[in-house]
């Protein structure tokens, strides 16, 4: 009679068990230390290269404003959205640019986004109406032809 198990008796061997043991062991400890590296190596880095208002406490000197030409071919924080406040780190006492989003470019876009959806909205409106006077037309002209043939 024919057994339900599915895994070859081969694989149950004592010396096969401790060779996938072995295997899946070395797996696992090489992902787990590779990511404990990781996190040592980010934890040093972190203070290196992050800039200080994201690791402490901040006050904003400048409000938001608009990065000129310069400004924005030379700082990176104006690159990312083009608007730039000046904020001084409390702990560490240094003053560094924050990219920011502004209120009058946030509503720029908003009203941008609305007159898309109302473009569409009328684009959509006008298909729906063709395709239901086209849709009327076969119909009647469906009605016609069966009338005919009476």
């Amino acid at each position: 009679m024919e057994s339900d198990c599915r895994i070859p008796m081969a694989c149950l061997r004592p010396r096969v068990l401790a060779l996938h043991a072995l295997f899946w062991g070395l797996v696992s400890l090489r992902v787990f230390g590779a990511a404990l590296l990781s996190e040592e190596k980010s934890a040093v880095t972190k203070s290196v290269t992050m800039p200080c208002w994201q690791l402490e406490e901040f006050v904003v000197a400048t409000e938001c404003t608009l990065c000129n030409a310069f400004q924005t071919k030379t700082e990176v924080a104006c690159r990312q959205t083009g608007y730039v406040e000046r904020i001084n780190c409390t702990k560490s006492n240094k003053d560094e640019l924050k990219s920011c989003r502004s209120a009058t470019m946030e509503e720029h876009l908003f009203w941008k986004f609305e007159g898309a959806v109302l473009g569409l909205t009328v684009i959509f409106a006008l298909v729906v109406v063709a395709r239901q006077r086209s849709l009327d037309r076969q119909a009647s002209e469906k009605v016609r032809r069966q009338i005919e043939s009476i």
